[in-house]
This record gives C-alpha cells, sequence and structure tokens, in this order.
C-alpha cells in the first residue's frame, strides 16, 4: 500500500461525504412529500433510508477529522482506527433503521392499503435511481482510491438505495395499473436489504478493529522487496498490525549467510526498514535467520529434515534452518495447518525422526502461526 498525503486524503474524504449529504437531503425532501402525499409507507422509508445516508456521511467527516489527529502519548501509534469505528456506527445507524422499517412494514403486509400515486412520484422515484446510482458509484470509487471504509460503507448503501428505490417504482406500478398493494411487502424487502448491508458493515468494521489477516497483496509485494536485496536468501514470519488506513507497524525475518558481520546485518535491516517505510508506508522491524556457510554435511542435514517434512502434509513449511556445530544444536521454525489439532505431537514425532539420524545434536524448534500467507524464497 503506497503512503497517501493524509492532509489531502482527509479533504477528499470530507469533500465525498459533504456531496453525499447535499444529494441525500435533496432526496429525503422530495421523497418525503411525494410519500406523505400519496400515503406510501414503502416511500416514506425510502425517504428515512436516505436520511440515515446523512448521518452516515456526517460520522464519516467526524471519523475522519479524529483519525487525523497526531499521535499523543496515549495513542503512539496515532488515532487511524477511529475511522473503522466510524464505519461501526455507520453500520448501526443503518441497522437500526432497518430494523424499525421492518417492524413497521410487517402489519401493511397482512392488511394492505392503495396508495395514491401521480405522474411526480414516477419522475421523483425514477431520478431518484438514476441519482443513487452515480453517487454510489462516485463515493466507492473514491473510497477505493483513499482506502477509506466509511465510504465504501456509505457507496455499498447507495447502490442498495438504488435498487430499493427501483422496487419502489415497481410498487408504483401495480398500485396504478393493477390495484395490487405491494407497499408493505416492498418495505420489508427494502428493510431486510438495509439490515444485510448494516450486517455486512458492522462484520468488515469488527474485522478491522479487532485485527484480521492483513491484505495478501500488500504482503506479497513486501516479501517481493525484502528478497530483492542481494544478501536475503529468505523471508518469513511477516506480520503486520493495521493502525489505520495505510498505517502499518510489522515485524519479518530474513535469512542471511552466517559470515556477515554486525555492520552489514545493521546497514541491510536499515535499508530494508527505510524502504518498506517510504515505499508502503510500513514501519517493519527485521529479525535475522542465520543461514549457514554450505558445507556438504549442513545440506545433507537440511535435505535429511526436508524428506522427513514431505511425509507429513499438514507441515506447510519450514525455515529458518541453522546448525551451530559448537553446541551441537539444530533449529528451525515449522508452519503447521492452522485446522491441525495436534501440533506439538507432530513437531515431536519430526524431531525423533531428525534426531535418529543425527543423536548428537539437540534440537530447537519453533512453531510458527499459520496465516495464510506462507510466501517461498
Amino acid at each position: 500500500m503506497m503512503s497517501k498525503n493524509k492532509p489531502n486524503r482527509q479533504r477528499i474524504i470530507i469533500r465525498t461525504s459533504i456531496i453525499g449529504i447535499v444529494t441525500n437531503l435533496v432526496l429525503v425532501a422530495f421523497k418525503m412529500t411525494v410519500g406523505l402525499i400519496a400515503a406510501s409507507n414503502a416511500i416514506v422509508l425510502d425517504a428515512v433510508n436516505n436520511l440515515t445516508d446523512v448521518f452516515s456521511s456526517v460520522v464519516t467527516i467526524v471519523g475522519t477529522k479524529l483519525a487525523a489527529r497526531r499521535p499523543d502519548r496515549e495513542h503512539p501509534y496515532g488515532h487511524g482506527r477511529y475511522e473503522y469505528l466510524a464505519a461501526l456506527v455507520v453500520g448501526a445507524i443503518i441497522f437500526s433503521v432497518g430494523a424499525f422499517a421492518l417492524v413497521e412494514s410487517i402489519p401493511k403486509v397482512f392488511h394492505p392499503e392503495l396508495a395514491d400515486y401521480s405522474l411526480a412520484s414516477i419522475i421523483v422515484i425514477s431520478a431518484a435511481v438514476l441519482v443513487k446510482i452515480f453517487l454510489g458509484l462516485y463515493v466507492k470509487s473514491v473510497g477505493r482510491a483513499q482506502d477509506s471504509a466509511s465510504l465504501l460503507a456509505s457507496g455499498l448503501d447507495a447502490m442498495f438505495d438504488a435498487v430499493l428505490s427501483f422496487s419502489t417504482l415497481i410498487g408504483i406500478f401495480s398500485t396504478m395499473f393493477f390495484q395490487v398493494s405491494l407497499d408493505g411487502i416492498l418495505g420489508v424487502i427494502i428493510s431486510l436489504f438495509i439490515i444485510k448491508t448494516s450486517l455486512e458493515i458492522l462484520s468488515n468494521s469488527v474485522l478491522d478493529i479487532i485485527g484480521g489477516r492483513s491484505d495478501p497483496g500488500l504482503s506479497r509485494k513486501l516479501h517481493t522487496f525484502v528478497c530483492s536485496f542481494p544478501e536475503v536468501s529468505g523471508a518469513y514470519d511477516l506480520i503486520l498490525h493495521d493502525y489505520g488506513p495505510g498505517a502499518y507497524m510489522g515485524s519479518i525475518h530474513i535469512q542471511v549467510p552466517d559470515r556477515l558481520t554486525a555492520k552489514d546485518i545493521h546497514r541491510l535491516t536499515s535499508e530494508i526498514s527505510q524502504g518498506a517505510l517510504s515505499r508502503y508506508n510500513v514501519t517493519l522491524t527485521v529479525g535475522i535467520y542465520a543461514e549457514n556457510s554450505q558445507t556438504k554435511t549442513h545440506q545433507a542435514m537440511r535435505r535429511h529434515l526436508e524428506e522427513i517434512i514431505e511425509h507429513y502434509p499438514a507441515v506447510l513449511q519450514s525455515h529458518g534452518f541453522y546448525v551451530d556445530d559448537q553446541q551441537k544444536l539444530v533449529t528451525f521454525d515449522l508452519v503447521i495447518d492452522y485446522f491441525y489439532r495436534e501440533k506439538l505431537k507432530l513437531k515431536n514425532r519430526i524431531v525423533r525422526e531428525f534426531r535418529r539420524a543425527y543423536p548428537e545434536y539437540r534440537c530447537r524448534v519453533t512453531l510458527d502461526l499459520d496465516t495464510g500467507l506462507e510466501l517461498e524464497p
């Protein structure tokens, strides 16, 4: 993920949200007027749904402003996660409106009343469909470009609104031409769509806040960048912590020849950290795996371990293999499938098989977490 100009990003998000507020207020005014005149529950609920979009945009602006605050002693990594909280609030607002609309619509399914629609109703709702489609596409595109969860949620909601307004049009035509009231049924459908959208937004927001898997695209770019250094023969154990859109902190282990000096390693890790920050806006801490100078004995030991592991499909990867001949110690890491239950037993089994061939050596094995992003050198 490339570093963004934060002040400019903030202005773009706020400007987009203001456009959404103005557009939705105009739609609310027209829809509410038409809905009350026609006594149409579906149109009134559609107007209320647009009103929630106004609140959502206000929350997005507030969240963006809070997220832009400078780091302080209590929040040394910044306030970027306020944007995820804003998206959570947007989801909660949408859910509450959907639940209220559902309660109001269900009785009208069993006791329908014909509404009195006019040509103005058709014009207003038709215009609303087009406006919401363009608004949704615009807000979603800006949300993607600026990596804003709140804008993405608002854009998705606007696209759903277009579908729901179109369903309202269907209700109008059914009443005008067939004298059949679909007001209650459409109200229920609209309500369920609103609730479904809100649950998706809530789920994504909670995942961002509690910490989910890191972005595979960013992980692979970082891995490729780190492995581009000639001294690096492998990169492993990449962990990324998300502190807001475009703000990551993380760590990675690199495998380097054991002949490198402390001065060489210092230069190398500094260049990697600086490059990760300038290219991808990731503050990266670099750890080291030493790699034996390739003697025939060490190569044979490594090959033997690989042959053992081949018999266990649950082992996704081994890395960090190093032989300390002075201490008679072999160290390596194992990544075992997340769903495999008896990880410790499997590790011990592999160690026992390895030591049968090399009984004079002790083994120190680390079980790494299966993040689903194990990358080969």
